[in-house]
C-alpha cells in the first residue's frame, strides 16, 4: 500500500509537470506556427520547446536555474514572458532560500542596464520597458511565491503552537478535574466516616445496655466491630487521596444554602436569597452540589466584585433544579491582583457534571457575572466530559490564517504597479526635461520657416520611434514629445532641409 501511494504521488507530479510544459509551450508554438513565418522556424520552435521542458525538469530541484533558462529563452522569443511569470512564482514558492533568485535578478538587472544603456545604446525608453518586464514578470511573481511560502510556514507554525497550547490546557484541566475528584473523595471520607462513627457509637451503647438480650448484645458487638472495620478501610482507601497542601473543608456538615447566605451577610455582603419551600427536601447530592455552586459564586463575587449586590435564586423545575447566582458590577471596580484563570469554575463544572448536571457561567450585558447550574433532583449518571477547546476553536484560527495569507498575496500583487509607478517617476523627468513641445507651438510652426526662427522649439530631442521612416538624403528629422505619461513617447516629427522646416507631422494618436 505504501509503495502504491508513492507511485500515485509520482504519477501526479509527472502529470502536473507535463500539463505545465504543455501550457507554457502553447503560446510559443502558436507564435512560431502562424504566419508570417521566420527563417529557421522549425529549429527555433524545437529549441524553444526543449528549453521549456528543461526548465520544467530543473524547476523542482533548482528553481532559480529554471528562471535563468526562461530568461535566456526570452532573448530569442518574447512569448517566454508567460513562462517567466510561472517559473518566477514557482521559484519563490519552492525555493528554501531567497539568495539564489535575488542574486539572479540583481545580475540580470545590472547586466541589462549595462548592455542597453552603455554597449547597445538602445535608449532610456527600451531600458524602462525591459525593466518593467523584469519587475512585473520576474521579481514580483517571485515575491508572491515567497510570501505564499512564508505564510504557509507561519500558519503551520501557528497550528503547532496552538496544538501545544491545547495540550497544556488539557493537561491543566485534567489536573483540576483530578484535584476536584480528590476533594470529593475527601468529603466522602469525612461524611461517611462521621456517619459510620455514629453508627459504631450507637452499636456500642446497645452492647453495654443492661436490659438487652445476650443474643442481641452479641449482634450489636458484631455490628460495632464491622462498622469499625469499615471505617478503618474507608480511611485507608479514600484517605490516601487527601492532598497534603489542601486543607480540609471547614464548612459545617449539613450546612444549607440559607445558612451559607446568612454567613455571607454577616461578613458584610449584600445577598438576596430566593428559594422554594421544598429546598430542604432535595436529595443530599443535589443539595450538596447546589451549596458548592453558591459558595464558589459568592467567593468569586467577593473577590472580583466587592460591594456588588448578589442575588441567589433556587428554582425547582420538575425533575431538575436551577441554581442561579448573579452579581452586579462592582461599584468601585475589582480589587487589584492577578486575573482569574477560571480554575475554580472548571473544578465547579466538574463537580456539577459528576452530579449529572450542567454549569454555565459568563459575564452579563450590564457588566456583572452569572453562574447557573442545572441539577437533577433524582440520581443521574455523570454527563460525558465536554471537550476543552479541542478542535472547536480551529475554524476561527484557520479563518484568521487564511485571511492573513490573502492579505499577503494582495500586498504582493499590488506592489508591481506601485514600483512601476515609482520607476516611472524616475524615468519620466529624465526623458522629458527639455524635450516637451507644446501642441499650440507645433500648430504655429509654418513650413519653410528657418529652424532658428521657430518659437517654442525644445533644446533637446527624444529618441525616434522604432517604426520611424528612414530620412532621405539632405533631410534631417527631429522628434519631440508632448509629455505623455509615463513613457513620454515621441509625438511630433519635424523634418529640416538646408536649415528650414520642410515637413511636420504627428507620430502617435
Amino acid at each position: 500500500m505504501r509503495e502504491r501511494e508513492i507511485w500515485r504521488r509520482v504519477d501526479r507530479r509527472v502529470a502536473g509537470d507535463v500539463a505545465l510544459w504543455a501550457g507554457l509551450a502553447a503560446p510559443v508554438a502558436y507564435a512560431r506556427l502562424t504566419p508570417p513565418y521566420e527563417r529557421y522556424v522549425v529549429p527555433l520552435l524545437v529549441g524553444s520547446v526543449l528549453l521549456l521542458a528543461a526548465a520544467v525538469v530543473v524547476g523542482r530541484r533548482l528553481p532559480a536555474g529554471a528562471v535563468l533558462l526562461v530568461l535566456l529563452g526570452s532573448v530569442v522569443d518574447g512569448n517566454f514572458v508567460f513562462a517567466l511569470l510561472v517559473f518566477s512564482y514557482l521559484a519563490g514558492r519552492r525555493g528554501e532560500r531567497a539568495a539564489p533568485a535575488g542574486v539572479l535578478f540583481a545580475v540580470v538587472a545590472a547586466g541589462g542596464t549595462l548592455l542597453h544603456l552603455v554597449l547597445l545604446d538602445t535608449g532610456m525608453a527600451t531600458w524602462f520597458l525591459l525593466s518593467c518586464v523584469l519587475l512585473g514578470a520576474g521579481v514580483f511573481p517571485w515575491l508572491v511565491g515567497r510570501y505564499r511560502r512564508q505564510q504557509q510556514a507561519l500558519v503551520l507554525a501557528g497550528w503547532e503552537h496552538a496544538e501545544a497550547v491545547q495540550r497544556e490546557q488539557r493537561g491543566a484541566a485534567e489536573r483540576i478535574r483530578l484535584r476536584e475528584r480528590a476533594r470529593i473523595a475527601q468529603e466522602m471520607h469525612d461524611t461517611l466516616g462521621h456517619e459510620l462513627s455514629l453508627i459504631a457509637l450507637r452499636a456500642a451503647a446497645l452492647e453495654v445496655a443492661g436490659d438487652l438480650d445476650p443474643r442481641h448484645r452479641a449482634a450489636a458487638g458484631e455490628l460495632r466491630t464491622s462498622v469499625a472495620g469499615a471505617t478503618e478501610r474507608l480511611h485507608r482507601i479514600i484517605g490516601v487521596l487527601r492532598e497534603a497542601d489542601v486543607p480540609a473543608s471547614i464548612h459545617p456538615a449539613g450546612e444549607s444554602v440559607a445558612d451559607l447566605v446568612d454567613g455571607a451577610r454577616e461578613a458584610g455582603m449584600t445577598v438576596r436569597l430566593h428559594h422554594p419551600p421544598d429546598a430542604a427536601d432535595w436529595p443530599e447530592l443535589t443539595a450538596h452540589t447546589a451549596h458548592r455552586v453558591v459558595r464558589e459564586a459568592l467567593t468569586n463575587a467577593a473577590r472580583y466584585a466587592p460591594g456588588a449586590p448578589i442575588t441567589v435564586t433556587l428554582t425547582g423545575l420538575g425533575d431538575r433544579v436551577e441554581v442561579r447566582v448573579v452579581n452586579a458590577p462592582p461599584p468601585a471596580g475589582p480589587l487589584p491582583g492577578p486575573a482569574s484563570h477560571g480554575s475554580g469554575l472548571l473544578a465547579l463544572r466538574e463537580r456539577v457534571r459528576l452530579a449529572g448536571g450542567v454549569l454555565d457561567a459568563g459575564p452579563t450585558d450590564a457588566g456583572g457575572f452569572t453562574v447557573v447550574a442545572r441539577l437533577p433532583v433524582a440520581d443521574a449518571a455523570p454527563r460525558p466530559e465536554a471537550g476543552d477547546g479541542g478542535r472547536a476553536g480551529e475554524p476561527v484560527r484557520l479563518r484568521d490564517a487564511r485571511r492573513g495569507v490573502r492579505r499577503s498575496l494582495l500586498a504582493a500583487l499590488a506592489a508591481p504597479p506601485a514600483v512601476a509607478l515609482l520607476l516611472s517617476l524616475v524615468y519620466y523627468p529624465v526623458v522629458t526635461t527639455g524635450a516637451v513641445l507644446d501642441g499650440s507651438a507645433f500648430d504655429r510652426m509654418r513650413i519653410g520657416t528657418p529652424r532658428s526662427e521657430l518659437s517654442g522649439l525644445p533644446r533637446r530631442q527624444v529618441e525616434p520611434p522604432p517604426d520611424a521612416p528612414a530620412a532621405t538624403a539632405g533631410v534631417t528629422c527631429e522628434y519631440y514629445t508632448d509629455g505623455n505619461f509615463p513613457l513620454a513617447q515621441p509625438t511630433w516629427r519635424l523634418c529640416f532641409a538646408d536649415g528650414r522646416l520642410t515637413s511636420k507631422g504627428r507620430t502617435t494618436t
